[in-house]
């Protein structure tokens, strides 16, 4: 058995950056609206929460909102005030004390958000003004799910105030005591906004061709870079993903150019959503979308979507993925990776608690050991 476990490709240690990852299974960035309010900051629980899922090769933090504007859902954290920061670093003390490691993911919604969480009642921003259809979101505890309005398009002199939030959250991330950060520009927020032609119909440099919808997300990776370090830097993207009303008339294009733009730049890693959102692959991975990202980005990649752990080994064995990010089973089993190792079954996700609430559902998943005992 032990001859066995130690050529299970999940649990080689990996080198990414700067920091040596205990083994190669990640728990994926998972929004669960738990902040504490007023003020949007980690709290005691999610100290809890994320102490519990140490285990992981690294956590990657929930989408965590770079700014007032950058917030599109109720109770989310943001790290933007010093009692966000304060909290946060309660949260990557508790993590590191058990051995663990955790980037921050920032986040900015763009047009995936309402007024009602907008500061002084704005409409959200995004690249063109353009209503999501279908996407939703909630605005308090019992607002239920409501519709999202159509956006203002950002002035083109706007965008270097956007750049600037990315750059001064990379900052707070540092101060917070996390091991780097990864930026969202995935599942239909503002930086796969303005990458996806369908979303992006501006006329200046920003719009148009597939370099130009890129530039935005590439001025925030360099600003991002620039304060942490390349090699402290990953981003999740979502090629194929329609969440939030998202499409893109040739991703190949776009996503191919980006990856080697980001190879340039020389970040640690890309997180690839694979699939179209929370499991659905009817028409299965996006297998020529993939190669072409690992083609043109040399550093690590990152599989994402609904990955069992044995299709997770074989697709680092095949040479498809480095590294495997986990989300919903991260949900339901704190020690995902031992119950991987141990090829232990896992607890049942409840799908009420996701959103909102307290510990029910949150920090009440039992370990191994606890079902044990």
């Amino acid at each position: 058995m032990s001859d066995i476990q130690n050529h299970d490709p999940l649990f080689e240690a990996y080198k990414l950056g700067p920091i040596t990852l205990p083994n190669r299974i990640l728990m994926s960035p998972l929004t669960r609206s738990r902040a504490a309010q007023p003020g949007d900051e980690p709290q005691a629980m999610n100290v809890e929460y994320y102490s519990q899922r140490a285990g992981a090769g690294l956590i990657l933090s929930e989408a965590t909102q770079i700014s007032p504007q950058g917030k599109g859902y109720a109770f989310t954290p943001g790290i933007y005030s010093k009692g966000q920061i304060d909290g946060w670093r309660k949260v990557t003390d508790a993590v590191h004390a058990l051995g663990g490691l955790m980037q921050a993911q920032l986040w900015h919604v763009g047009r995936i958000s309402h007024p009602d969480l907008q500061p002084e009642g704005a409409l959200p921003v995004a690249p063109s003004a353009i209503k999501p259809e279908g996407a939703m979101t909630f605005v308090s505890a019992k607002s239920g799910m409501i519709e999202i309005p159509a956006p203002r398009a950002l002035e083109a002199d706007e965008l270097p105030g956007i750049v600037d939030q990315y750059r001064q959250a990379a900052w707070n991330a540092k101060e917070a005591g996390f091991d780097g950060v990864q930026i969202h520009a995935a599942n239909g927020y503002l930086l796969d906004q303005f990458m996806r032609s369908g979303s992006n119909k501006r006329t200046d440099s920003y719009g148009g061709s597939a370099e130009n919808r890129i530039r935005l997300t590439l001025e925030v990776v360099q600003a991002v870079a620039d304060v942490l370090g390349a090699d402290r830097v990953g981003i999740r993207i979502s090629p194929t993903g329609a969440f939030n009303a998202m499409k893109d008339e040739n991703p190949l294009e776009t996503f191919g150019l980006l990856a080697r733009k980001l190879n340039d730049i020389g970040i640690s890693y890309i997180e690839v959503v694979e699939d179209m959102f929370m499991g659905d692959h009817e028409a299965g991975r996006p297998e020529e979308i993939i190669d072409t990202i690992r083609a043109g980005f040399k550093g690590t990649y990152i599989a994402n979507g609904n990955y069992t752990a044995d299709e997770a080994r074989q697709r680092i064995r095949d040479g498809k993925a480095d590294l495997v990010s986990f989300g919903r089973p991260y949900i339901a089993n704190p020690d995902l990776a031992e119950r991987f190792r141990v090829n232990a079954p896992l607890n049942e996700l409840d799908g009420d608690t996701l959103y909102g609430g307290a510990e029910k559902g949150y920090t009440d998943y039992p370990a191994l050991k606890e079902k044990a005992a």
